[in-house]
């Protein structure tokens, strides 16, 4: 199933992250897709807000993995920036699909390297467009875990 969204702005693109983030209920793997300057980490912020977090959500780039407690809850917020992977390899050596299970909500920058790693459950987010451009957003669900 596949849903098209368009963003105007750099906001809408947040405000649509904030709006994922009220149907998610822990173990969603989110698969974020797209250039560079096309509003991953704009995207990751508003889905971080949504799901309640107070502090600042960077792209973790340089990291890798930025885990997040979400106040009040038993699930955490994973925020992946798998850019700098050379190989699959490298992913399973820092554990990358360790962090698939239902305490976590995982959203993955740049998962093409580590598409064989995947889980078979998922939401793909394709973002397209770039810098003052309109983003067309394409939510693609795998095994119907968005509605």
């Amino acid at each position: 199933m596949q849903t098209l969204y368009k963003t105007n702005s750099p906001q809408e693109t947040f405000e649509l992250g904030e709006k994922l983030a009220q149907n998610l209920k822990g173990g969603e793997v989110i698969c974020l897709y797209g250039e560079l300057g096309a509003g991953k980490t704009v995207f990751a912020k508003g889905l971080g807000k949504g799901l309640g977090l107070k502090e600042e959500i960077t792209s973790p780039t340089f990291t890798l993995i930025q885990e997040y407690e979400l106040e009040g809850q038993e699930l955490k917020f994973v925020h992946m920036d798998l850019y700098r992977l050379q190989r699959p390899e490298e992913a399973e050596v820092i554990g990358v699909t360790d962090y698939f299970k239902e305490e976590n909500i995982c959203l993955i920058e740049w998962p093409e390297i580590i598409q064989d790693l995947l889980p078979e459950e998922r939401i793909e987010i394709s973002i397209e467009g770039s810098g003052e451009l309109p983003r067309e957003i394409v939510f693609t669900a795998i095994k119907n875990l968005v509605e």
